[in-house]
This record gives structure tokens, sequence and C-alpha cells, in this order.
């Protein structure tokens, strides 16, 4: 919906300036620009209806103008011609502007409805962990990325992944939904962590055909066993995670640094597969999963955002409070400008469990 706040007074400034500059200004006709400009300026900002009658009063207000000065009829027509002249077009402008925004608008849900089927949003209870997550474009108009996040109730525990697709664009999309709908095939099978990034990666092999160099995702697996006390990480050439319990925020770096999900190295074995990092997992603690829309966030001076040092520490009330203090932090470090999608995941372990 268009707003009439800041266009109906500039409609309205155009008009009283035409009026006056007619009957004040030095030479005649020196108001009629200003009131041909106000079906524009009207037409372009706000409805139709309030265009038409910022339209109507100025052809009234040009008819009573030039009767009041006493110009003749021929002029009289001919200034009239000119206002309605200017405000059709200016109606047709907003015709086609309106048509224009109503197709945005349909993308834009397409977009939103794609973004749900692609990335849907995770349980908010999965196991002994209560689960909230934030997707966040770095263009207001955009409402998919290439960032990506899945959490799992299985038999093992609850799985969970967050991870960044290299490149941007349906491409990046594309792969978001093969690598999301694997892990959640697959995250019910593996019996470990590096099982689980053994088959994400096979995946991403049989769809890229051997351009493994090319196209390759940052990822992030976790696991939290029933009981709730530790968190299995194996990290794939991602941000690290960050706990927040009552004492601090601390990141969890890995013991061993190993490349992207879809960059194993010609014959690379099992064997040879990273080993998934133990963190105990204090009950109210929670674990913070990002990306480096997050991590490389930077402010006016160009210093990165820490999570360490700009976040409380907890208990949080919920994961989804973690999240919602999270990006608003963000946005107050950037000043709002965003350089890059950010995901943001948080599973918290219940006092209780």
């Amino acid at each position: 919906m268009k707003s009439t706040g800041f266009p109906g007074l500039a409609a309205a400034l155009l008009l009283l300036g035409g009026a006056a500059a007619d009957l004040f200004g030095p030479q005649p006709y020196m108001g009629l620009p200003l009131l041909t400009a106000a079906p524009l300026v009207a037409c372009a900002l706000m409805s139709f209806r309030a265009g038409l009658l910022v339209a109507v009063l100025a052809c009234l207000l040009s008819v009573a103008l030039d009767l009041h000065v006493g110009r003749p009829m021929t002029a009289l027509s001919v200034d009239l011609a000119d206002v309605v002249f200017t405000g059709v077009l200016a109606l047709a402008v907003n015709r086609v502007l309106a048509r224009q925004e109503h197709r945005l608008a349909q993308a834009r849900d397409v977009a939103e409805v794609a973004q749900r089927a692609v990335l849907p949003d995770p349980p908010r209870r999965a196991g002994p962990v209560t689960v909230a997550a934030r997707y966040v474009a770095a263009h207001a108009e955009a409402r998919i990325g290439g960032d990506l996040f899945a959490v799992r109730p299985t038999p093992f525990g609850v799985r969970a992944i967050i991870g960044d697709v290299r490149g941007k664009g349906l491409g990046a999309v594309s792969t978001v939904s093969l690598l999301v709908g694997a892990f959640c095939h697959d995250a019910e099978h593996a019996t470990t962590l590096g099982e689980l990034a053994d088959r994400l990666d096979d995946a991403l092999a049989r769809r890229d055909a051997g351009d493994t160099l090319e196209d390759f995702t940052t990822g992030l697996l976790l696991q939290i066993p029933p009981d709730g006390r530790t968190a299995h990480v194996l990290n794939r050439g991602h941000p690290p995670p960050y706990l927040v319990d009552e004492r601090a925020v601390s990141v969890l770096e890995p013991t061993t640094h190993a490349l992207p999900l879809g960059l194993r190295l010609p014959g690379d074995a099992a064997g040879g597969r990273p080993a998934e990092d133990v963190f105990p997992l204090r009950p109210g603690a929670s674990l913070l999963l990002v990306t480096d829309g997050v991590t490389e966030a930077r402010d006016a001076h160009g210093t990165f955002y820490d999570p360490c040092v700009r976040l409380a520490p907890g208990p949080y009330a919920s994961p989804q409070r973690l999240v919602d203090t999270l990006v608003r932090d963000v946005f107050r470090w950037t000043g709002g400008r965003n350089q890059d999608d950010m995901a943001v995941l948080a599973l918290t372990r219940s006092p209780g469990s």
C-alpha cells in the first residue's frame, strides 16, 4: 500500500506553490509547471484515487487562476489542456507502477513459499533441546539464498546441520535443496557424524559429476545424544559454534580442520576423515550456530563482529530470545548494512533434562 504522508504533502505544496506563483509572480504562467508537476508526484507515489484527486484539483485550480487574473479563453484552454494531458499521463503511469508492484509482490510470495519448501522451519523441540532458527537475507527483496540449516530427531539423538553454499542465485538454492534433503534422509541412518558427512559428500559428487572444486559448502554437523549431556561437533570448514551458558559465551574451536563438504579429495578414505569433537552441555546452556554473515559482519571501522564479546552470557529464556538478541545486535553493529545473508540456529538444553 502506497504512502500518503510525505507524497500528499509534496503534492499540496506544489499546488499551493503554483497558485502563489501565478498570483504573485512577476510573469504570467509561472505557476503552470508546478500545477502540472503535482499530479505526476501524486500518481507516482500515491494510490490511483489520490492521484486522480490531485489531478482534478490541479485542473480546477488552473481554471480558477486564469479566470482570476483575466486571461483570455484561448490561454485558459491551453493551460487546462496542459494540466489535463499531464494528469492523464500521470494516471497511466500510476496504473503501470501498480501492475508492476503487484507482480513483484506475487514473485516475493512465490519466493517465500519456495524458501519454506527448500528450508523448512525446524521443530521447536527435539529430544532434550528446544530449537529456534532465523534466516536474514542481505537484501530485503531477496527471500532465498545459499545459507542452510536443518534439525532432525534421530535414533542417535538430535542432529543438526548449518552450512553456507559457495555462490549465489538459483545454483546455490539448488545445492541447498539437495543438502537439506540428503541430510534429512541420511541423518536417520548414518551411525556417526563422519559417515553422515561422507554421505553428504557423495550426494554433492553425484550431482556435480566431478566439479568438486567449483561447488562446495562449508558445513557444521552437530549431534546431541538423548541424555543431552554432550554436544558432538564435526566441522567442515565452517565458522565454529558458540556455547552460551551462565558463565560466558565461548567459541568451540575444532581440534582438526577439514575441507568443506563437496571438496573431498580423490583417494580420501573413511579412515582419513576428521574426528568429531565432544563438548559438555550443561542444563540451560545453548549452542549457537551461525554462518559467516554473522562472523564477517563489520562495523563502520571494518571491525568484525564477535559474539563472544558482544553477547551477554546466558541462560536465555528461550533459544528464540537468543537468536533475536544476536540478530538485533548484528544489525546495530553494521548500522543495518548487512554484507551477506546470515543464518542462525540455536539449540538449548532443557533445564530439567
